[in-house]
């Protein structure tokens, strides 16, 4: 009689049948292009803002609402994804294709609209699309690549083509807004969006998409997606992002901040509480999730690869075209170094597998203060882009992406394969939440300096934003220095059934795989094999 199975555990614990490489390649640059339009979908309407203002009647403070109604829905809808990704795997492609193609059709349609309420309520449902195409995207692919080599490679990459799509898609949206019209920004996401999902529907393999789940299984694992644990987090999380940039723009001493703020804390405390009550396997991440070995500090890690992007990004473009009038074309190209050096680390993907990834992960928090400090020295003027802000951006970004392809990497080692979409949930969430955390306090910093050193056209509040990102980055660095445990370095992911942090285990089953493939590559052994074959 065979062992009854949780609805949780899933066909990723086993590897699927070896693909060929240019299907794997194929695949990779399908999931590459979905991260790619995530990461667009807000950098590209930066550009776009000034004449969406124009054209529909917006305010400045309205605006701000065209990138967090993005932001607000895709934070707090990524638990779900992710959750659905690892009960419903091995059909984490239905995920990704709808999403893709919900992606596509909203983009399509924003392009049409003329009215600020619609394309805000447009860009907030772009929001819960979006967040449906990277946790099942991250699924697949630790399907696809089962290898742990191959694997950390894909994650790098998929990784890299969210920070090379910052900066492409202000330089691509300045291009639209000056030669067409804004609403080629959208038109855009569209365009590419939907061959992707049809592509994907022929060229994902049937061994990854196939399932044969009965009926008494489906409602099974419906029960286990723990639909309470996630509307709690998610409204927390919906409520907690809106407070934050409602508080960043308005003011913090209202009522309309306060309260939501107060109740978004409230229901996370709500939601672990429950967690502890449900069993393990119904739990969308259970009690155990932070206690695997350095989950918890890597995801507190996550939360500053986004933030020190979005804080440069943000405080440089309103300085460079607000105070030195910059255009957005030239704006851009003064920011596309930063895209450069950050898709060109996403490739040291393969490194965590010859170092500790805490080394690596400390050689990028290293670069990232040399290059904050610099910026905090200096960036004040024009003339001050190539001694200060350049070597800043070549130094930052290069750290900036090792420490988030490397805690990418780390995070989903240290957890257990079957948890794949939910991890890449937690993870992505943790980006999103230290950006828009960190984000107020920049602007909140900037602000006060500002009001009594100069105004904004001077640097003082700059500056002072920079020194606050540089105390964040040392405040990281001595986390990891501190806390990262290397004893699971390189070593088999934990099965979910494993006793937490059982390192004897995992050592036990690294050394056994190591058997087999001695004994499988031993030449010796194959000949004796041969000899003692029927044929």
């Amino acid at each position: 009689m065979l062992p009854s199975v949780s609805p949780a555990q899933t066909l990723v614990d086993e590897p699927p049948k070896p693909l060929s490489l240019a299907r794997k390649l194929v695949l990779l640059a399908m999931f590459c292009l979905a991260q790619f339009l995530d990461a667009f979908n807000n950098s590209a309407l930066f550009a776009a803002i000034p004449a969406l203002e124009a054209s529909m009647g917006i305010t400045e403070s309205q605006s701000v609402w065209l990138i967090s109604a993005f932001q607000l829905t895709f934070a707090s809808s990524l638990l779900i994804s992710g959750r659905i990704s690892d009960v419903y795997n091995p059909t984490s492609e239905k995920a990704f294709i709808g999403g893709v193609s919900a992606l596509g059709l909203l983009s399509v349609g924003a392009g049409f609209l003329n009215d600020k309420i619609a394309i805000i309520i447009f860009r907030a449902l772009t929001g819960i699309a979006s967040a449906m195409t990277i946790p099942s995207a991250l699924t697949l692919l630790v399907n696809i690549f089962p290898d742990p080599l191959e694997q950390a490679r894909a994650i790098g990459v998929f990784g890299g083509c969210a920070a090379v799509a910052n900066v492409l898609g202000l330089l691509i949206g300045a291009f639209f807004v000056q030669w067409a019209s804004f609403h080629w920004v959208f038109w855009f996401v569209g365009l590419v969006a939907m061959p992707v999902a049809l592509g994907c529907l022929f060229i994902i393999p049937p061994e990854v998409a196939k399932s044969a789940d009965e009926p008494d299984t489906r409602i099974a694992k419906w029960k286990s997606l723990d639909l309470i644990g996630v509307s709690l987090l998610t409204v927390a999380l919906i409520l907690f992002i809106f407070a934050i940039t409602s508080g960043s723009v308005d003011g913090w001493a209202t009522a309309a901040v306060l309260v939501p703020l107060i109740i978004s804390i409230l229901m996370i405390a709500a939601f672990f509480y429950w967690e502890t009550l449900i069993p393990v396997d119904k739990a969308a991440i259970p009690p155990r999730t932070w206690f695997y070995n350095n989950f918890s500090v890597l995801f507190g890690l996550g939360l500053l690869p986004f933030f020190w992007w979005s804080a440069v990004f943000t405080v440089l473009m309103n300085l460079w075209q607000n105070v030195f009038r910059w255009s957005v074309i030239s704006t851009a190209v003064h920011m596309f170094p930063i895209g450069v050096l950050a898709f060109a680390m996403s490739f040291t993907g393969s490194l965590s597998r010859v170092f500790s990834p805490k080394w690596i992960i400390l050689t990028g928090l290293s670069l990232l203060a040399v290059a904050t400090t610099l910026l905090a020295l200096g960036g004040g003027q024009p003339e001050q882009y190539w001694p200060f802000v350049f070597p800043a951006f070549t130094l930052g970004s290069a750290g900036a992406m090792l420490t988030y392809t490397h805690t990418n990497i780390a995070i989903f080692q240290a957890a257990p394969a079957s948890m794949a979409g939910t991890v890449g949930a937690i993870f992505n969430c943790a980006l999103q939440f230290g950006s828009a955390v960190g984000l107020a306090a920049v602007s909140s910093i900037e602000t006060s300096v500002e009001a009594t050193h100069g105004g904004p056209d001077e640097y003082y509040g700059r500056a002072a934003a920079f020194w606050f990102l540089l105390g964040i980055v040392m405040l990281e660095f001595i986390s990891i220095s501190c806390f990262y445990q290397r004893t699971t370095d390189h070593l088999p992911q934990p099965n979910s059934n494993d006793p937490i942090n059982n390192d004897a285990a995992r050592q036990q089953s690294k050394e056994t795989t190591d058997e087999i493939n001695d004994v499988q590559n031993d030449p010796t052994t194959m000949k004796v094999e041969m000899a003692n074959s029927p044929v």
